[in-house]
C-alpha cells in the first residue's frame, strides 16, 4: 500500500508530501478489555490499520498521523488492564494535534474512530475545533458504514464488542489480536438496568460493562471469519472513500511555508 504515514517518514519526505496533502487522518482507539480472546490494544490497532488502507485509497491527498491509542473507557474499568482517559483529556490531545497539523498547512482532519465510547467526545471535538480553530473536522466510526455486509453476516441481536463483527475485522486486518482457541459468546446478564439504556431506548445513561456481560463480550465471536471481516472492512473503506473524495477533489492545494521560514531550534 502506498500511503503517507507520519510515523514512518522523515521531515524532508513530509515536506514533499505536503505539496499534495489536503487532509490528515487521525486514528483514534482505546486500551480496554476485549474479553478472553482479544488483546486490549484491539481498538487502537484496528483504527490504525483502517487508516492506512483508507490513506492508500486516497493517496496522495491524505496522510495518517500517529494513533491516539487510549480513549474514553470508564465503563470497562473494572476489567483488569483497561486504561481510560477523561473526555477533557482526549479533547486536549486532539486539539493540540489539530493545531500542530494546521501549523503545517493541513486544515482538514478526519478522526477515524474504532471505539464507541469516543463518539460523543469526537462530536464535541469537531463542533468546537471547526468553530474555534478555523479547520474542517470530521469523525467516523471505522466500519459503521458497512451496512450491507453487517446485514448479510451478523445475526446476533446484541453485538459490537469482541463479537463476530470485531473479531472478523481483526482476522482480516490484524490477526495477531485474536486468540482463536479462546473464542467465546458474550455471557450476557439478562434483566439488568443496562437494557433500558442501550442505544434506541427512550433514555441513555452510564452503566458498567460487567452489568451487561460477565466475560466482557457481547455477540458471538465463535461465528467470526476472515471472509466476514473482508466484506465488512472493504465495504466500509469504499463508503468512507466515496464520502471523502469530493471534499478532497474540490479543495485547493494547501500553501506551505518554506523550510527556512519555519526553522526552529531542536
Amino acid at each position: 500500500m502506498e500511503s503517507y504515514l507520519l510515523t514512518e517518514m522523515t521531515w524532508p519526505e513530509i515536506e514533499d508530501a505536503l505539496k499534495s496533502v489536503k487532509l490528515a487522518i487521525v486514528p483514534v482507539g482505546a486500551h480496554e478489555q476485549h474479553g478472553p480472546h482479544m488483546n486490549e490494544s484491539c481498538d487502537a490497532v484496528l483504527a490504525t490499520e483502517m487508516a492506512k488502507r483508507l490513506a492508500a485509497r486516497l493517496h496522495p491527498w491524505v496522510l495518517v498521523t500517529p494513533t491516539v491509542n487510549m480513549g474514553v473507557s470508564p465503563h470497562h474499568m473494572n476489567f483488569p488492564g483497561t486504561i481510560s482517559l477523561r473526555p477533557e483529556t482526549l479533547l486536549a490531545v486532539l486539539r493540540d494535534m489539530v493545531v500542530s497539523l494546521k501549523h503545517h498547512g493541513i486544515d482538514k482532519v478526519l478522526f477515524l474512530n474504532s471505539h464507541g465510547g469516543n463518539q460523543g467526545t469526537l462530536g464535541q471535538a469537531c463542533a468546537s475545533f471547526s468553530q474555534e480553530l478555523d479547520v474542517d473536522c470530521y469523525y467516523a466510526k471505522t466500519t459503521a458504514s458497512a451496512k450491507q455486509a453487517m446485514k448479510a453476516h451478523i445475526s446476533s441481536t446484541l453485538f459490537g464488542h469482541s463479537c463476530e463483527r470485531e473479531v472478523s475485522e481483526a482476522y482480516y486486518l490484524a490477526p495477531h489480536l485474536v486468540r482463536p482457541e479462546r473464542l467465546e459468546k458474550g455471557d450476557i446478564v439478562h434483566g439488568g438496568r443496562w437494557e433500558g439504556m442501550r442505544p434506541g431506548q427512550a433514555m441513555q445513561g452510564f452503566y458498567r460493562y460487567e452489568e451487561m456481560t460477565r466475560n466482557g463480550c457481547i455477540g458471538d465471536a465463535t461465528r467470526a471469519s476472515y471472509a466476514i471481516g473482508e466484506a465488512i472492512v472493504e465495504e466500509a473503506l469504499e463508503e468512507l472513500s466515496a464520502a471523502l473524495r469530493p471534499l478532497l477533489e474540490e479543495a485547493p492545494a494547501p500553501m506551505h511555508a518554506a523550510h527556512g521560514e519555519r526553522e526552529l531550534a531542536s
